[in-house]
C-alpha cells in the first residue's frame, strides 16, 4: 500500500484544492479531493493528510507504510512541534497563536500510532505526489476531473521534470517559508547564505527591503527576519511553514 498527499492554493488566501490517494498491493488505487472558495495552501495540506488518516483508520496497513507529502509545514508540525504549541496554550515560540489550530486539533486526533509522515520533492516526478499536485489544482481552479474509486491505475513512470537549479531555488523558497513562519532571526552571514548575495553587498543595509516574495526585516539586535509580503501577487506552491 502507498498513501500520498498535496494541497493547492491560488492567492493564499485564495481559491483552493486538496488531493490524496491510497494504492493497495493489487494495484487498485483510492482518490479523493475537495476544494475550499477561501484558504490557504497550508490549511489544504492539512485537510489531505486528515482526509487519508481518517480513511486509513479503518484498513489493514503495512508495518513499513508512510504518507508521502511535499509540505514540511505539515511534518514538522505533525511529529515536532505541534507538542510544543499544545504545552504553550497553542501559542508559537514567538507567542502568537497556532494558525490552523482546528486542523492540527484534527490531525493530532487522528494520529496513527506508527504512520510516519515522509517528505518527497514536490514536481520531482514522484507519480502518486504528482498526481495528488493535478487533483489539488484541479479542485482549487473547480476543473472537473475524474478521481479512481478502486480501480486498478499503472502508475506512470517517474520522470525528473525540474533541472538541478530549479529544484535549489525551490528549496531556498522553501526554508525562506518555513523562516518567514517561524519568525525566526537570521545572522547577517545566515542571510547572505539564503539569498545568494555578497555579503558585502549586504552589510550596511539599516531599512526594511524586499527578496522574492518576502520582506526582509532588520530586528534590533542585529539581525534579520523574513516576513510574507502581502502585496506579492502570491507565493509559489508548497511555501510557507511555521515553526513553533
Amino acid at each position: 500500500m502507498a498513501a500520498a498527499c498535496d494541497g493547492a492554493c491560488s492567492g493564499n488566501p485564495g481559491p483552493g484544492g486538496w488531493g490524496c490517494l491510497l494504492r493497495f498491493d493489487d494495484g487498485s488505487v483510492q482518490e479523493f479531493g475537495g476544494a475550499d472558495a477561501n484558504t490557504t495552501n497550508n490549511r489544504m495540506e492539512l485537510t489531505a493528510a486528515l482526509t487519508l488518516l481518517e480513511k486509513l483508520s479503518v484498513l489493514p496497513r503495512h508495518p513499513d507504510l508512510s504518507i508521502r507529502t511535499d509540505s514540511k509545514y505539515l511534518i514538522d508540525g505533525f511529529s515536532k512541534w505541534i507538542n510544543g504549541w499544545k504545552r504553550k496554550g497553542w501559542r508559537t515560540a514567538s507567542g502568537s497563536p497556532v494558525l490552523n489550530r482546528d486542523l492540527w486539533e484534527s490531525l493530532d486526533a487522528a494520529r496513527i500510532q506508527g504512520l510516519p509522515l515522509t517528505y518527497v520533492k514536490g514536481h520531482s516526478g514522484d507519480p502518486d505526489n504528482d498526481r495528488c499536485d493535478v487533483i489539488a489544482v484541479a479542485f482549487s481552479k473547480g476543473q472537473s476531473i475524474s478521481l479512481a474509486a478502486g480501480e486498478i491505475v499503472a502508475a506512470p513512470p517517474a520522470v525528473d521534470l525540474a533541472p538541478p537549479a530549479l529544484q535549489q531555488l525551490l528549496t531556498r523558497l522553501e526554508l525562506a517559508d518555513r523562516l518567514a513562519e517561524g519568525e525566526y532571526g537570521l545572522s547577517l552571514m545566515e542571510l547572505a547564505q539564503l539569498v545568494e548575495k555578497p555579503l558585502k553587498t549586504l552589510e550596511g543595509r539599516e531599512a526594511p527591503w524586499r527578496w522574492r516574495d518576502w520582506q526582509v526585516l532588520p530586528l534590533d539586535d542585529g539581525r534579520w527576519r523574513l516576513c510574507r509580503d502581502a502585496s506579492g501577487s502570491g507565493r509559489p506552491h508548497g511555501e510557507e511553514r511555521r515553526d513553533g
